[in-house]
């Protein structure tokens, strides 16, 4: 009788505790970025941090309003759910509002929705479905398959609206699949591909061909007589050498030029400091700048004087970085390792495969946005435009981000009920 009268029965305090830290930093931070002394009070609703000061109270609403959802909602809804929103992302395709080349939103007054970022929610939900069937296997061809469709499937909607950086958040769901029992080969050869991509825009194309070959002969000599591993071996070899020799093809004429800018901005393949590498610039000087301590709440020139881009959204850690310092970051950075480590801790516990599943499919959504999100902040990502989990700023993020971490707060504290 305890469980149905207090929603708060049994719900892990660590994970609610860390999730409140880092929004209420994102808070102060989205107030610090865009600072405005004409509307200096902070619950200003003409103003940003006042917006999402009304995001946030709408977001503890939902949290309470998933806590007080019967734990079987979502196992049972989770393939309608996905449905839905696939159904949102094509209709955002055909009668969406357009914004900084993307067709991603739905604009409902003045207010804007965006269904990508309640897609990985949706995905997470179907794919711990999916995974969670007595009869499923990672390791069947079938079951690789359908879980490629059901991860895929979003992506190439989000693609076709131009926001490539929110599709490549799928990636994340590698992670889920290894934990599954998929090889650690995959990880592996995904890896590769990324050295050999980067190595084809940096050496010429024959000189790799040409170590490959090499690598390729002495492999052969050891397994000479034994005719499959031959066979892996030249079809390895052909693979590989006809990825390389794309690379160029897809370098030139598949990607948008500002996507291939940043490329090669990031791999020091071009240096413009002024056009394309501008925004990394300034965002590692406000860093930078921030020394050990920070120079101090709304001290932050860089932010001031509107040096940095997307200062309240994509690059809102160059705030934290200035005006917080060395030690800021580190406990931001502190706090979300904290998260991950207690969200799998969680997950690991679950009586339930699909919660187990669910678990890591929020972890590793997480930990890719604040993985991306940080290191292209300081120059070791492309910039692909995502937010920084529960401290950027926007609506549809943070709600969404508040839904794919409360389902499974919801699902850890009853646990024994999803057996």
């Amino acid at each position: 009788m305890r469980e149905q009268k207090n929603i708060f029965y049994n719900v892990d305090k660590v994970t609610i505790g860390l999730y409140l830290a880092l929004v209420l930093i994102g808070w102060i931070n989205i107030y610090a970025s865009v600072y405005n002394e004409e509307h200096s009070k902070i619950f200003d609703f003409t103003q940003s941090y006042g917006k999402q000061m009304i995001w946030i109270a709408c977001a503890i609403v939902i949290s309470l309003i998933i806590l007080m959802t019967d734990i079987k909602f979502f196992p049972t809804f989770s393939y309608t759910i996905y449905i839905i929103v696939l159904i949102m992302l094509v209709g955002v395709l055909l009668v969406g509002s357009a914004t900084g080349g993307h067709k991603s939103w739905f604009l409902i007054g003045n207010f804007k929705l965006q269904p990508s970022e309640f897609a990985k929610f949706a995905t997470c939900l179907a794919i711990a479905k999916y995974l969670s069937t007595l009869s499923i296997k990672i390791k069947d061809v079938r079951t690789k398959m359908f879980s490629a469709l059901i991860i895929g499937l979003p992506a190439i909607l989000i693609i076709l609206q131009g926001d490539v950086g929110s599709s490549l958040v799928y990636v994340a769901f590698i992670f889920v699949l290894y934990r599954e029992g998929l090889s650690g080969n995959v990880l592996l050869f995904g890896v590769l591909a990324i050295l050999l991509f980067i190595l084809a825009l940096l050496i010429n194309q024959y000189i790799i061909l040409g170590v490959l070959a090499g690598i390729t002969l002495i492999l052969f000599f050891y397994i000479r007589k034994r005719r499959k591993e031959i066979f892996i071996l030249v079809s390895s070899f052909v693979l590989i050498a006809g990825f390389v020799f794309s690379v160029n093809y897809v370098h030139d004429n598949v990607l948008k030029p500002h996507q291939k800018d940043r490329i090669d901005v990031l791999i020091g393949k071009e240096v413009d400091l002024k056009g394309v590498g501008y925004n990394v610039n300034q965002s590692k000087i406000a860093i930078g700048s921030g020394g050990f301590f920070g120079k101090g709440f709304l001290q932050g020139t860089q932010n001031k004087y509107n040096f940095l881009p997307a200062q309240s959204t994509d690059f809102i850690y160059c705030t934290i970085g200035e005006e917080w310092g060395f030690v800021g970051s580190t406990i931001v950075v502190i706090l979300f390792v904290l998260l991950f480590l207690r969200i799998i801790l969680l997950a690991e516990r679950q009586r339930s495969t699909y919660g187990r599943i669910y678990g890591y499919c929020v972890a590793s959504i997480l930990f890719f946005h604040f993985m991306i999100s940080v290191a292209m902040t300081i120059g070791l990502a492309p910039v692909i435009g995502i937010p920084l989990p529960f401290i950027s700023y926007g609506g549809s993020s943070l709600w969404a981000f508040t839904i794919l971490l409360f389902v499974f707060v919801k699902q850890d504290a009853n646990r024994l009920q999803l057996l």
